[in-house]
């Protein structure tokens, strides 16, 4: 329990910087015009992809079995983040062709 502690003492600063971090993305997102969710969702969609060849990376080289539980874990949200995001990128490009 003290050395629980005591990383989150030594680490104090980077965790309040991540939760400040959270309510300003929050706070972005919210203002957001819809038009704009298109190109930023495919944008989403590639840095996600650049986070599943990292994790893959990651578990090429691991020699412990959490090391490797961690990067295939990420390997499948990761997975699931860009065909989930490709998905919502074409439901609303839909809504944006001409109905016959």
């Amino acid at each position: 329990m003290e050395k629980i502690l005591s990383i989150l003492t030594e680490n104090m600063e980077l965790i309040y910087l991540i939760i400040l971090m959270i309510f300003v993305g929050i706070e972005i997102i919210g203002h957001v015009p819809s038009v704009l969710h298109t190109p930023l969702m495919s944008g989403a969609n590639a840095i996600h992809g650049v986070v599943i060849i990292g994790s893959i990376i990651v578990m090429g080289q691991a020699e412990h079995v959490l090391s490797l539980s961690l990067g295939f874990l990420a390997v499948v949200l990761g997975t699931l983040n860009v065909v989930g995001g490709f998905v919502v990128t074409d439901r609303m490009l839909e809504m944006f062709k001409k109905r016959k």
